[in-house]
């Protein structure tokens, strides 16, 4: 009789914390975090589930994005990299990319913009012809408040601007190049369900996500496009670094039913799944990665 894969508590799986005190300036960047965050440089596995399939991932440098680019490159896909002034980042990101064998390009450049993000979707079909998986997974995260007020209304609408609006465009200039089959994934968060007042703008972006995602799902199925959106809970990124004081940033997840953070590689399972045939009659959903915090 086969013995099974090892299995282990999953509790027990990646670093718990105290991790050590650290906070940045945004932009976060992974190059300066302190334990490094696990992509699944050694641990991811394809299966050729996206075999020669064209995706651009937003935020694609460092964090989820990273994984994600990791994960989509090793099952076969070519992969395009958004991101804003992380240039060491996506580097790496692009490196890793190439490592798997397939063609990448990086794009740095900020989504408030529109036309930025009109000019992301045109070099990605410059680059390679057409888009087949759009992850719309970019987002901005100001330093956690004090109090509502200190939430300034400049940074309110860069927020939205970056998180949902920049979404919007991204899409609505990408499906002239999208054909039957394609997948849209958008990332929200469990800060739609459970919102932090520290971070009050971030959250209600969040939320918009979630509704923008449901809507858009029912107007794409007849043209053959699905959409999907990814909730992830705590997750060890840069995002985290730059929000939060370093005293918040050792305990981070440690409140979590798993005790600690996810690490990207974990979140990255879940957007192969949604992108790929697998996931063919599953449209219009929000697949939470949340460690066992509800979404709702």
């Amino acid at each position: 009789m086969k013995q099974p894969t090892e299995m282990k508590d999953p509790k027990d799986l990646e670093q718990k914390p105290p991790f050590p005190k650290q906070e940045q300036d945004r932009p976060g960047k992974e190059a300066e975090m302190t334990p490094k965050a696990d992509h699944g440089e050694t641990s991811y596995k394809g299966l050729g589930r996206l075999k020669d399939r064209v995706a651009l991932i937003t935020g694609g440098d460092s964090g989820i994005g990273r994984a994600v680019a990791i994960a989509f490159a090793r099952e076969g896909a070519d992969v395009a990299i958004g991101y804003l002034n992380e240039h060491e980042d996506a580097k790496e990101t692009k490196r890793l990319v190439e490592e798997a064998g397939r063609k990448s390009l990086t794009l740095a450049g900020d989504l408030a913009d529109e036309a930025q993000c009109k000019k992301l979707i045109e070099e990605t079909v410059r680059q390679f012809g057409r888009i087949d998986i759009l992850v719309n997974n970019a987002a901005e995260q100001g330093k956690a408040v004090e109090k509502f007020e200190e939430i300034s209304a400049e940074r309110m609408e860069r927020t939205f601007r970056v998180n949902i609006m920049a979404m919007f465009h991204l899409v609505r200039y990408a499906l002239p190049h999208m054909k039957e089959g394609g997948a849209i994934i958008n990332v929200a968060s469990i800060q739609a369900y459970q919102p932090s007042a520290e971070i009050l703008d971030y959250a209600s972006t969040k939320g918009a996500i979630v509704t923008f995602s449901k809507g858009l799902a029912q107007s794409l199925i007849p043209r053959g496009i699905r959409v999907n959106t990814v909730a992830p809970g705590p997750v060890w990124t840069p995002l985290v670094i730059q929000s939060f004081p370093a005293e918040k940033n050792a305990e981070f997840g440690k409140d979590s039913p798993m005790e600690r953070p996810a690490q990207p590689a974990e979140l990255a399972p879940a957007f192969v799944f949604l992108a790929s045939n697998d996931a063919s009659y599953i449209n219009g959903e929000v697949l939470g990665v949340t460690g066992g915090k509800p979404l709702g």
